[in-house]
């Protein structure tokens, strides 16, 4: 405001978003929620637009980007004069319900735009919405006709328009009516002019209330510049000052208004002793700050200037996210305001990490390269060695690419996984023993011995995998009937059977194979189960599986085999509590046969040898598997893998001379044992 003594003239400043709800904005920008980012569903906005008396309203659509539906029947921005729509528009430039480049004129000084959105919005979508500027446009009242209601014309002599009303003026030898006398509502919207008071230079009338409004694109600026012959009179009354929105000024001058919304106030009494004023104004478009760059991100569009309404997107690095407020965020844009802000601040790129590598069942993962799971970190898979392998015997690695995922380094999406290594134990038994009934086994030495608690009654089995026992089928039936899994325990680890029960595994489900049939103990065709266990065996020293034969595995006559067992020992018949071995021949068959055939000579029930059998022993007997011992390992070796390659299944007589240990011939079983472990 400048006062001169008492006669004044009040300068207005205001943003349009600032401006009261009572008074009319002349110039705006409306845009959808949340523009520029993407707009949310069911929403439904309404905005109702007037501006002063005398001015119509002129809608011009500078962005539209709305989910486009046939009819618009969607989501729409709807443009309505009175309950009357003027257009309905949706989707993208070019598209058939795009208004394009033509404004939007409305009937009178009010217009209303309703924003909707429905449901089908809240699938992930990118539409921004719309943006829009309204200005008013001047109505000629002076060329209006004559309403012809008596009234007559506005003015009775020289109509003179102005922006928002009119003038009237006489031709020489009139005098206005003071009445008429006015010059309210003037509104300029270019970019540049002049304004002055009423008769400036000369004095400006008594009863004088000028309002006067700037009102620019949104975008610019306004700067006033008063000329230096300003001058209101101190003799005048003091007048009522209607709103003041600048700092008080000593004198009139250049002053930056920083809004593109300027309303002067001029008011005088009934002396008219002022000179008046004069001033231009001028604009100039608002700028932004540069907001500078982001770490491990780039920001386009890069410019040295930004300007209201200039867009900046924000990406990051390959490998790295963004992030605002400690939010991961999917997509950045921030735009320049009118006021000279943007909209957002910059955001972060933060580096990805992929979390923990997938644990490696029976093994581990060690960092190769990397920070804390962190892109392009590489780590490496091992099995706990030396009882699991990597499958395929591969080393693994692992990279933690930029779609947050640990990729091999394997053309395909592979799995590391950990295998069970079978028939090596970290023990050796190193000489062949001429003991009679065999040698107390070492620790670690048979680690796939399986000692079974058949309710109360001992047997042998071996481990063949994490969850599956193998033992002979006699051992698990009770007059033709599969015993209970109550009544069975299965113990493992230890060489000594009191230390060995205090740990037992419990059955999850018996296999017997089918064709195992043997109510009277004299046909032991088939004596081959599985036992399944209720949980997976985590293999070390103590327990290891032990391998099953090769497909097409042969048995050679005079190869030494290892029977293990907690079964009788000697001609005693007591049952030992410690792990024994024994290292026996393969037999010839032909030469077991005719054994069975002598023996089946003196007893009637003695069983018949199969080719699904094989013998193991010595013909002068002392060495051999016993009662106790049903269901234990026969093993063979084969370039340093121990493989099971029978199960002790009947004989006749234990140790006697003559006669050999009959066993179950494993390998012919191999298709029934991986099919039962694979559907079970």
């Amino acid at each position: 405001m400048f006062i001169h003594n008492s006669r004044c003239l009040c300068l207005s400043v205001t943003k349009c978003s600032q401006l009261p709800d009572s008074q009319p904005v002349m110039h705006r920008e409306v845009h959808s929620p949340q523009y520029p980012r993407p707009y949310p569903p069911n929403l439904l906005k309404q905005w109702d637009i007037w501006v002063s008396k005398g001015y119509l309203i002129q809608l011009s659509l500078t962005h539209l980007d709305i989910k486009a539906s046939s009819g618009c029947h969607q989501d729409s921005l709807t443009v309505l004069y009175d309950q009357k729509v003027l257009g309905t528009f949706c989707g993208q430039e070019n598209s058939r319900h795009h208004p394009g480049k033509v404004p939007i004129l409305s009937q009178d000084n009010r217009l209303t735009l309703i924003f909707q959105t429905n449901d089908s919005s809240a699938e992930l979508q990118q539409h921004i919405g719309f943006s829009a500027t309204y200005k008013a446009i001047d109505v000629d009242e002076c060329s209006n006709p004559d309403p012809g209601d008596g009234s007559g014309p506005l003015c009775s002599q020289i109509c003179i328009n102005t922006p928002g009303s009119y003038h009237c003026s006489c031709r020489y030898g009139y005098k206005l009516q003071l009445d008429q006398l006015s010059c309210g509502g003037c509104i300029f919207d270019k970019h540049e002019g002049h304004l002055s008071s009423p008769g400036y230079p000369g004095p400006s009338p008594p009863f004088l209330s000028c309002k006067y409004i700037i009102s620019v694109d949104p975008r610019f600026t306004v700067t006033l510049n008063f000329t230096d012959n300003f001058h209101i009179d101190n003799n005048e009354k003091r007048p009522t000052i209607i709103q003041i929105n600048l700092p008080l000024f000593p004198c009139p001058g250049l002053i930056d208004t920083n809004s593109s919304t300027v309303r002067l106030d001029y008011h005088t009494d009934d002396k008219g002793l002022s000179q008046g004023w004069s001033l231009d104004y001028s604009t100039y478009k608002v700028k932004c700050p540069v907001l500078g760059n982001v770490a491990k991100g780039k920001v386009t569009l890069v410019l040295t200037e930004y300007f209201d309404r200039d867009y900046i997107y924000v990406t990051c690095d390959q490998g790295y996210k963004l992030m605002m407020d400690g939010r991961e965020i999917k997509m950045f844009s921030a735009t320049c305001q009118s006021n000279g802000q943007w909209t957002l601040p910059l955001p972060e790129c933060h580096i990805i990490d992929c979390g923990e590598p997938k644990p490696l069942l029976n093994g581990g993962v060690t960092f190769l390269s990397g920070f804390q799971n962190q892109y392009r970190s590489v780590v490496q898979y091992h099995c706990n060695e030396p009882f699991y392998s990597l499958l395929g015997g591969v080393n693994f690695t692992f990279t933690c690419e930029a779609d947050r995922k640990w990729r091999s380094n394997h053309d395909t999406d592979v799995t590391a996984t950990c295998i069970p290594v079978c028939g090596q134990p970290i023990n050796h038994i190193s000489a062949y023993q001429r003991i009679i009934g065999g040698s107390e086994a070492p620790d670690n030495t048979i680690p796939w011995q399986v000692l079974l608690s058949v309710d109360g009654l001992r047997a042998g089995g071996m481990v063949i995998a994490d969850r599956w026992i193998m033992t002979a089928a006699h051992v698990l039936q009770e007059n033709g009937n599969i015993v209970p899994n109550e009544i069975l325990r299965v113990y493992m680890g230890l060489t000594n059977v009191n230390t060995l029960r205090q740990s037992p595994v419990y059955t999850a489900s018996i296999h017997v194979h089918p064709e195992y049939n043997n109510p009277n103990n004299v046909n032991f065709n088939n004596d081959i189960a599985l036992i399944k266990l209720r949980e997976p065996i985590t293999f070390r020293a103590s327990v290891m599986p032990v391998c099953l034969p090769e497909k097409g595995a042969t048995y050679v006559t005079g190869m030494m085999g290892l029977v293990s067992g907690f079964g009788l020992t000697e001609r005693l018949k007591i049952l030992t509590n410690m792990l024994k071995y024994v290292q026996l021949p393969v037999v010839e068959q032909e030469t077991c046969r005719a054994s069975i055939t002598s023996a089946k000579k003196k007893r009637n029930s003695v069983p018949s040898l199969t080719n699904n059998m094989f013998c193991a022993g010595v013909p002068e007997g002392g060495k051999d598997s016993c009662q106790g011992d049903n269901g234990g390992p026969f093993t063979l070796s084969n370039d340093g893998r121990v493989w099971a390659a029978g199960i002790v299944s009947w004989g006749v007589d234990c140790g006697q001379q003559g006669t050999y240990g009959v066993y179950t011939r494993v390998a012919n079983y191999l298709d029934w044992i991986n099919k039962t472990m694979q559907e079970n």
